[in-house]
């Protein structure tokens, strides 16, 4: 079992062009970076589980009825009285999105630490906003400590929303003391290059890498995506070729094509050690993944028949 911790939310995203000065339709979609994760998991075919707090208003209802109805195990799922978290997107150029978020005194806020997790569990995955929001940051962040402690296979995603960020300097040292317990970083290369600051980015992944991390893996857009691990290996492959409706969900669903396929690969039994093709694989299997939750509107990670031979759009 892979599980994912972090919060689940509601998108409200643009139901299409405003006309002049007047503010667009929004459209309720669920959403958030671990919740997205945890649904790509499934849909791709790997056991998974959600942890997380999920309010019992009719958002949370909806939100965890739809993890049920894709085969998410909810048994780490704790439910109280507090809204739904909202996050007001805006599509860019490019479909790129931006969030506006709504989260003070939202339910993910007030995780308690589980007392124990699944024997079954081998990997769990971290990241986004669940990270930064007090006090239920500390719960998820003890979670890692602990999960890295027994042994289980760690991935974390940033996810840097700097709106909810109040002090940088603070939240870059608390990043950096989460590497020590990190099995895979995985990060876009705008968050990179905010969390490096000034560093060359090259310089701070080495940093990074020597930290803790078996692997860091970079995500490039529609250039694609790179790794490099501890033990000296750069690889990048290209994009996969689509036609863009918008980008929400497709880092989340990268970071369950990763675990998905490193699995494949039998990488999350003890310290991974996959040479250069096994992990051209699998990062050509998570950038066909993206393309496809790119190529329709807001979080809909794709099914495994769709990333079946002849299903994908085609590799540059």
């Amino acid at each position: 079992m892979i599980i994912v911790a972090g919060e689940a939310l509601i998108d409200l995203v643009p139901a299409g062009p405003a006309a002049d000065d007047e503010l667009p339709a929004l459209l309720p979609r669920r959403g958030g970076g671990p919740y997205n994760t945890a649904v790509a998991l499934a849909r791709l075919g790997s056991p998974a589980a959600f942890c997380s707090r999920l309010s019992t208003d009719h958002f949370g209802e909806a939100l965890l009825r739809a993890l049920t109805a894709d085969g998410v195990d909810t048994s780490l799922v704790q439910r109280g009285p507090e809204p739904t978290t909202l996050a007001v997107a805006h599509i860019g150029d490019g479909g790129s999105a931006t969030y506006t978020f709504h989260a003070e005194g939202t339910a993910d806020r007030l995780f308690r630490l589980p007392d124990d997790l699944p024997a079954a569990a081998r990997a769990i995955s971290f990241g986004t906003c669940s990270l930064v929001l007090e006090p239920g940051a500390g719960a998820y962040e003890e979670l890692m400590r602990r999960a890295s402690r027994n042994g289980l296979f760690t991935v974390l995603d940033p996810n840097i929303r700097p709106g909810l960020i109040p002090d940088a300097d603070a939240y870059r040292a608390r990043f950096r003391s989460w590497l020590p317990h990190t099995t895979v970083l995985k990060l876009s290369e705008e968050d990179a290059a905010w969390l490096a600051e000034s560093t060359d980015l090259a310089a701070a992944v080495e940093e990074w890498l020597a930290s803790g991390p078996y692997a860091v893996v970079l995500t490039r857009g529609g250039a694609g995506l790179t790794v490099r691990t501890r033990d000296g290996l750069e690889l990048s492959v290209p994009g996969t070729e689509t036609d863009v409706v918008d980008t929400i969900g497709a880092g989340d669903t990268v970071n369950a094509a990763l675990l998905h396929r490193l699995d494949h690969h039998g990488a999350l039994t003890g310290m991974p050690s996959l040479d250069a093709d096994q992990w051209y694989d699998v990062l050509a299997f998570a950038a066909r993944a993206a393309a496809l939750t790119c190529s329709r509107a807001g979080a809909q990670p794709p099914y495994a028949s769709e990333l079946e031979v002849g299903e994908h759009p085609v590799v540059r």
